[in-house]
């Protein structure tokens, strides 16, 4: 696969050098780094580089062009409207050059490269990261990159080469498609069980410490759920991290709406009002236009989608 590397390196300086002759591809997507992470330290980061290095490359570009592209700010660099101009055309350089390594694989399907997963920390955590470890130990040439974390993940900025998210995009150039519903139902630990009050209908829930997530960091409405189930539940402790939530509930300090993918495999966690309590989502698969047909990315995610398909009543219990 080192020939068919060489073959994008040689791709993207003759796509760059028919853009202009004054730009190098390396400082081009250096530039695309900059503009997606908005600092040095992070684009330095992401690269393996240092900051040195990406302030010397943009600073050799805007002298190439005789244009000034960031405005150098105390949060960061943001891209001037020349900036937004060589963006544009930067980031279709940046296709020509994806869809040129999706030919190389068609003729090379080993796998090897860098494919990033972009996940809700739940699913992420608890359903991902064993099995997308396996998944390297059988390619051991590839790396997967799983972030798991509270928000959502831009496809067209390169955050992600697949992104799984809690509903469809209604614009860009994405392909997405469903991987599963998912139930979620109201939990707490045998030993919280134990050492208060029962719960024998929704309303005795307002006596109860009740464990939700910090409305102004919902990154999606589709995550606010706890007025569905009461009007009257004051949540006390919360966490924009739905890991932190199971972590609190397993700790035996209050009662939550949990995911039951996550929560009915541990012993410790007994469900509540289960017939009162019913609450259905639904995770999808999205991947960019340009990416879909890599080998890498898309043996990674007929992995994740297969790996569902087969755990399908972890989701969705009693289908």
């Amino acid at each position: 696969m080192r020939n068919g590397t060489a073959k994008n390196r040689q791709l993207a300086e003759t796509v760059a050098a028919n853009l202009d002759q004054r730009i190098r591809w390396d400082d081009l997507r250096i530039f695309l780094a900059t503009c997606r992470a908005g600092t040095v330290s992070a684009v330095a980061q992401t690269l393996g580089i240092d900051n040195t290095t990406v302030s010397r490359k943009i600073q050799r570009l805007e002298k190439s062009l005789k244009t000034k592209l960031f405005e150098r700010r105390n949060t960061g660099y943001r891209p001037t409207r020349s900036g937004e101009k060589l963006l544009r055309t930067a980031e279709r350089v940046e296709s020509t050059i994806v869809q040129g390594e999706s030919e190389l694989a068609d003729r090379d399907v080993s796998l090897t490269g860098v494919v990033r997963v972009g996940s809700p920390d739940g699913f992420g955590s608890f359903f991902l990261a064993p099995r997308l470890a396996g998944f390297c130990q059988t390619n051991p040439e590839l790396e997967i990159q799983l972030i798991a974390t509270a928000r959502g993940f831009s496809l067209s900025k390169r955050e992600a080469d697949i992104a799984i998210a809690l509903a469809l995009p209604t614009q860009g150039r994405v392909i997405g498609r469903k991987l599963t519903d998912y139930r979620l139902g109201l939990y707490a630990s045998r030993g919280y069980i134990k050492s208060h009050p029962k719960i024998r209908r929704i309303d005795d829930l307002k006596d109860h410490l009740f464990i939700s997530y910090i409305d102004e960091f919902l990154y999606t409405p589709l995550l606010d759920y706890v007025g569905i189930v009461s009007k009257a539940i004051a949540p006390r402790f919360k966490s924009a991290h739905l890991f932190a939530q199971f972590q609190a509930v397993k700790a035996g300090k209050g009662v939550a709406i949990l995911p039951t993918f996550m929560a009915d495999p541990d012993k410790e966690l007994v469900p509540l009002l289960r017939n009162e309590v019913k609450l259905e989502r639904a995770f999808y698969l999205l991947l960019h236009e340009d990416n879909r047909n890599l080998a890498r990315v898309k043996a990674a995610a007929d992995f994740i989608v297969e790996e569902v398909r087969k755990n399908r009543t972890l989701f969705l219990p009693g289908k």
